[in-house]
């Protein structure tokens, strides 16, 4: 139950990774303002950590 529960996870995080990039695609084409940037690039950043450690959670629990 925990690995396919971490499975799921890991999935949604990297939808949530997609996301993030047609975000920041949509962002460039619609000529946003240069500040609105940042959102984007934190949100990538936020997204990328949290697709790490949960695939070293997932690891972790293959492991054991």
């Amino acid at each position: 139950m925990g690995i396919g529960f971490s499975l799921f996870v890991v999935a949604i995080a990297a939808l949530n990774l997609v996301l993030d990039f047609d975000i920041i695609e949509q962002a460039a084409e619609n000529r946003t303002p240069k500040y609105m940037e940042w959102f984007g690039a934190m949100a990538l950043v936020m997204t990328l950590i949290w697709l790490y450690l949960e695939i070293l959670r997932l690891l972790a629990k293959l492991r054991s």
